[in-house]
């Protein structure tokens, strides 16, 4: 005779056996290790963008780091004698996100002596291995009419839904001379795959396009011995070679607070998490910021950073960084403030009293280029909303004017104003 309790024990260790399964299902690949051939190629400008490029990329532990370059031509002769310069290499071993100990070579190098408002080519590799031959073009030494482009949040999802905001903006504008990102580039700082999704997203047009980033909050890890309460993940130096010219006395803002001078425009990176969560260095940071914008040559000065001096949002308010920077904005009547953070879309201009009319004060934008999404609020400070809404923005710059546009990831308009100096 056949027990009656068989088929519901049976049914109880089928049931058990189900979330081992499930988790051993769900469990995420190993990371694939660092190649011999070169990955990760991104441009970054420098403080001297008219004469000079910087390039940085990994390979597999263990590898030397070459960079080869030559005043492009439009047949292959600029192949038979480039100039090449060997990289600083950072043999690293990291506790990244998914593996403890992961290895990877990280190489920077920054080309020197180029001709102002010229094409190069370049590649890179370990001398045996090696990078398509990839092109850039250096800037004007004087103010000349430019375009960039300007990416909020990438965040989450970052290759399956981020990448087509990123792309779209390319798309159209992809004579674009430079790309900035204003934080939360990755979700989890340390996740060695997000970091492959981001420069997955853009491929081959990092390595040919200057990006510049500021750090977001998720850039950061908690660090009670920090003066911040927090340190700057160790792939952000590693991974990009920005400007090293931010306040001395905020050694943590090291390639994260820097400036840069792009024909007739001044490009100035706040690391707003530092700002807001360093006593100790925002002074420093304050005056530093002070001297840029007093002693500054430019027609044009564009301020961008993680978290916003106006958000989208009333109840994601940043005072100690409004506190810190608006006085300065409104002095020296700062053109644009480009923010990121509170995953919504809002542009409006305020001045020293308060809301303003465009020409009446700084424009202040909030934007979002991944899938992360808020509800954007009631705002008195805005003249253009939009909830939900993945967004490239495009600022053509030229003596005159400053013409700004914002699109969807669709790449239809969302917002557009043009400044004329105040």
């Amino acid at each position: 005779m056949e027990h009656p309790m068989r088929p519901i024990l049976a049914l109880a260790l089928c049931s058990l056996a189900l979330p081992t399964l499930s988790a051993a299902q769900e469990a995420p690949p190993a990371l694939a290790p660092a190649s011999v051939a070169p990955e990760r190629i991104i441009l970054n400008l420098t403080a001297r963008p008219a004469t000079e490029m910087a390039v940085t990329w990994r390979s597999a532990p263990g590898s030397a780091g070459v960079v080869q370059f030559a005043r492009a031509t439009a047949g292959p002769d600029f192949v038979k004698a480039p100039q090449q310069i060997a990289a600083t290499t950072d043999d690293a071993t990291l506790d990244v996100q998914e593996q403890a100990g992961f290895r990877a070579a990280y190489h920077s190098a920054v080309m020197t002596g180029l001709e102002q408002d010229s094409v190069y080519a370049y590649r890179v590799g370990d001398g045996r291995n090696w990078s398509e031959w990839f092109q850039f073009r250096t800037a004007a030494a004087t103010p000349r009419p430019f375009r960039f482009i300007y990416m909020g949040d990438m965040q989450n999802a970052i290759l399956a839904e981020a990448s087509r905001t990123l792309r779209m903006a390319f798309r159209q504008a992809g004579d674009a001379a430079f790309v900035i990102h204003a934080g939360d580039l990755v979700n989890r700082h340390a996740a060695d795959r997000e970091w492959g999704e981001w420069f997955a997203a853009g491929g081959f047009l990092y390595a040919q396009t200057p990006q510049m980033p500021t750090p977001g909050n998720h850039e950061y890890v908690k660090d009670p011995a920090a003066r911040a309460g927090s340190s700057l993940t160790g792939q952000w130096r590693r991974q990009f070679t920005l400007p090293d010219n931010g306040p001395a006395a905020v050694p943590e803002g090291a390639e994260t607070n820097w400036y840069t001078d792009y024909q007739g425009l001044r490009l100035i990176s706040v690391d707003a998490p530092q700002l807001d969560r360093n006593e100790a260095g925002r002074a420093a940071t304050i005056a530093w910021l002070d001297g840029l914008l007093a002693r500054n040559p430019n027609r044009w000065t564009v301020i961008f950073l993680h978290f916003p001096l106006f958000s989208s949002d009333p109840d994601r308010d940043n005072p100690k960084v409004r506190v810190a920077l608006k006085p300065l904005i409104d002095k020296y009547k700062v053109d644009l403030v480009l923010q990121g953070h509170d995953h919504g879309y809002a542009r409006g201009a305020v001045g020293p009293h308060g809301p303003a009319a465009d020409d009446r004060g700084s424009t202040y934008v909030v934007a979002v280029a991944g899938p992360k999404m808020y509800e954007v609020g009631k705002l008195d400070w805005a003249r253009k909303t939009a909830s939900r809404t993945q967004s490239y923005q495009v600022i053509d710059v030229t003596p005159t004017q400053l013409s700004y546009r914002a699109y969807t990831a669709t790449g239809e308009p969302l917002d557009s104003v043009t400044l004329r100096k105040r």
